[in-house]
């Protein structure tokens, strides 16, 4: 429990104060030449996967390469270096407000819409299209209050997502547990945000573990609203940590039918390893291997 509540102190403080960049369509020829995991899904992963293992960010690049990775996710542009080096991607930066303060409320907008611009630029440039947007807490909104001014700010933006081809990710995340209060904590209100849009460049960041805790049907849900999904993260449940016999979630039934839907985004690990991190991340990178 105490990794995992460090692990999300990190995260809320990243998404806080970042500026970034994301997921792809189109992979760039130096990452195209690295030797990737086998199997239908293209794997990423989150640094919080590495716990213990004692390797700076360099060396969580190499191992994510050697290990078959396509990218790693909420990173910014001051890791591109090292990415680039390794043959990888920043499939999932920051940008679009935090978990506590984002699109839903208008007083939030500007600083916002000024930071998530450059990420946007930043994210076209190094030729990996995928910002990630928080709701933000409700903090006494609506739900539908807080639905029309997050669609207020993503259609005074995505003409900019639209010419740069990048693609807007509105994360999902648990209300029940790990963040009492964030407005996007199911996925019917995030493709309602996506359908009023009505972007090719909106959609949303299916996190499985979050919406396990708030919905459970996973493999259904993403089947009927798979046309609004951008990008996916993994973790056990409950617990948040690698997926085993232990948990409830089926990871090898998820990744394949995600798969068998054609998926072409990024399917990113999130999870915080009890064990062995490297040979944890072998393990889970195999079994999501379909």
């Amino acid at each position: 429990m105490k990794a995992h509540n460090s692990n999300s102190m990190r995260r809320r403080q990243f998404l806080g104060t970042l500026a970034g960049v994301g997921v792809m369509s189109a992979v760039p020829a130096s990452v195209r030449s690295a030797g990737h995991r086998p199997g239908r899904l293209r794997q990423a992963v989150c640094t919080g996967v590495f716990r213990g293992a004692d390797l700076d960010f360099d060396g969580m690049c190499r191992e994510a390469a050697r290990l078959g990775a396509y990218g790693i996710d909420l990173v910014g542009p001051e890791a591109f270096a090292s990415l680039k080096k390794h043959g990888l991607l920043p499939t999932m930066v920051g940008g679009g407000g935090s978990i506590k303060k984002g699109i839903n409320d208008k007083a939030n907008h500007a600083g916002i819409d000024q930071r998530m611009r450059g990420a946007i630029k930043a994210t076209a440039e190094f030729g990996a299209p995928n910002v990630i947007v928080m709701a933000g807490d409700r903090a006494g909104l609506t739900d539908e209050e807080g639905l029309e001014n997050s669609v207020a700010f993503l259609n005074n933006i995505k003409a900019l997502a639209e010419d740069l081809e990048v693609t807007l990710c509105i994360e999902l995340l648990n209300s029940k547990v790990d963040h009492p209060g964030y407005m996007a904590d199911n996925t019917a209100w995030g493709v309602e945000v996506c359908k009023r849009v009505g972007s090719p460049r909106v959609k949303l960041l299916y996190d499985i573990y979050h919406m396990q805790i708030m919905e459970g049907d996973v493999i259904r849900t993403i089947r009927d609203n798979f046309e609004y999904i951008g990008h996916f993260h993994t973790a056990g449940n409950p617990g948040r940590n690698e997926f085993d016999d232990t948990q409830e979630l089926n990871y090898k039934g998820i990744c394949k039918a995600i798969a068998d839907l054609g998926f072409k985004g990024f399917f990113a690990h999130e999870y915080t390893p009890t064990k062995d991190a490297l040979k944890t991340l072998d393990a889970m990178m195999s079994i999501c291997e379909v």
